[in-house]
């Protein structure tokens, strides 16, 4: 299992950016969550296997139609998920 946080920059909040993260997370059997911060960004986490890991950074340095990603930073992270859940803006 694989834990990664990811802070996603750009035009990221608006855009429907973690509802469309959480029906990719799903889709791809990910756990984890994501919310808004203040500073505009999307905080991720995403666990998985390695694949689906790969999957989901790859979707989240394009994210939805109306996004605009300048830059996704990932980090190892810890943790255990049993599913991927919506979290409030921190």
């Amino acid at each position: 299992m694989e834990v990664r946080r990811l802070v996603v920059k750009g035009l990221v909040q608006g855009v429907g950016f973690r509802y469309a993260m959480m029906a990719q997370a799903r889709l791809l059997g990910v756990s984890g969550w994501v919310r808004n911060r203040r500073d505009g960004s999307v905080e991720a986490v995403i666990a998985g296997n390695a694949r689906q890991v790969e999957e989901m950074l790859a979707w989240s340095r394009r994210g939805p139609a109306g996004a605009a990603v300048d830059d996704v930073m990932a980090e190892s992270a810890g943790g255990e998920y049993a599913d991927f859940e919506l979290r409030p803006t921190a």
